[in-house]
């Protein structure tokens, strides 16, 4: 994120916007709520290119207000604000300022986005429903206002991008908001229909999604895949390389209570990119092969620094039953292992990585399939 900049800028408020312009005539008015904005010697002074939406959930179980209440208490200190919290039944509560840079996604997605929009997360599915259709439709709305298209997650560098497709394409380690969605049923080609035609003002798809007829079911090309890893103990040697995970001192990398300050991952087909955190350097580089031999680019780590988190994603060949790597670890600090991550942001809770910040990382098991197996 770029260096805070607290010069003073000029603060447009909009009172209210309409859900969705191609059906205004249907949509009511949805107010928002300014009791939390940033002022006018707050936030950035940088306006933005107008190329993207960004859509983030917000990670915490909380209300809306209290994410706004945070953000524009803490805004200078944490470096991190959007323009947007929804949340708490269909509300929609403003901190930054639209057209001005946020810091929510790295300096490229806060250059470029006019708007970013967390959601607030809930148990309630009563409450998701109306905090979802607010959400789409804000979405939506300001995509169209900023003459942006509301495809979501396209190749194009245009459009409603989700937190993920920036980490996937730019920069970062957030994979929201598809876990949260996903928690209530939401895949990704739905949110990505209804942002495309948004919501009525009686919460109703304007556009529904056709039931498709069906078709003869293909047949599965799911192929197995074998991956490879190991870790370097700190101060010593290479480990003995593990093939997948099973139960035992053979069933896992690394050695328990100790310190590991290098990684390497491979797979027999399909490709899988990874990197490490460690305590000394925060989040250091992707590595996309793994040979213990090649500490410059087959190697996640530095000698010497110890590891306390590790983030992989695997890519399935064309053509093939979609997989993933599921993977969790243990640190030297805790007794047994944290939750399972999946690469692609669908295990709730545990989407992003395996570790704990400041505790050494131990113990690390991987498996590619299509289920966890953990």
């Amino acid at each position: 994120m770029n260096l805070k900049n607290k010069l003073k800028w000029v603060v447009a408020i909009a009172a209210a916007f309409f859900i969705g312009t191609t059906f205004a005539s249907k949509a009511s008015a949805a107010t928002i709520n300014n009791d939390y904005a940033l002022g006018s010697n707050q936030g950035s002074s940088l306006r933005t290119s107008n190329n993207v939406i960004i859509a983030h959930a917000t990670a915490v179980y909380a209300p809306a207000k209290n994410v706004a209440i945070y953000e524009n208490r803490e805004w200078y200190n944490t470096g991190a604000y959007v323009q947007y919290i929804v949340g708490d039944g269909g509300k929609i509560y403003r901190v930054g300022a639209e057209g001005y840079q946020a810091w929510g996604a790295g300096s490229w997605a806060n250059a470029n986005a006019p708007v970013q929009i967390e959601l607030a997360q809930t148990y309630d599915q009563a409450e998701f429903r109306k905090d979802y259709v607010t959400y789409v439709n804000l979405l939506r709305s300001s995509a169209i206002k900023y003459g942006i298209p509301t495809d979501v997650d396209s190749s194009a560098w245009q459009g409603v991008k989700s937190h993920l497709w920036i980490t996937n394409h730019v920069w970062g380690d957030h994979t929201d908001p598809y876990g949260y969605l996903a928690s209530h049923g939401i895949t990704k080609a739905q949110f990505a229909h209804d942002v495309k035609y948004g919501f009525s003002s009686s919460g109703n798809n304007v556009n529904p999604t056709p039931t498709p007829t069906p078709k003869p079911a293909k047949p599965a090309n799911k192929k197995s895949v074998h991956v490879t890893y190991a870790l370097h103990q700190k101060g010593k040697k290479w480990l003995n390389p593990v093939k997948d995970f099973g139960s035992g001192s053979n069933g896992f990398a690394g050695v328990p209570n100790s310190k590991h300050d290098m990684l390497y991952i491979k797979v027999n087909r399909g490709s899988i990119k990874y990197r490490v955190h460690t305590i000394e350097d925060g989040w250091l580089p992707w590595v996309h092969k793994g040979d213990k031999n090649d500490t410059v680019n087959g190697v996640a780590g530095i000698k010497g620094h110890t590891i306390d988190g590790v983030q992989m994603y695997y890519t399935t060949p064309k053509g093939e039953t979609y997989q993933q790597s599921y993977y969790r670890s243990q640190t030297t600090q805790r007794t047994g292992y944290l939750g399972t991550c999946a690469d692609n942001g669908t295990v709730s809770g545990y989407d992003s990585w395996a570790g704990v910040y400041g505790e050494p990382l131990d113990r690390l098991q991987i498996g590619i399939n299509n289920s966890s197996n953990f």
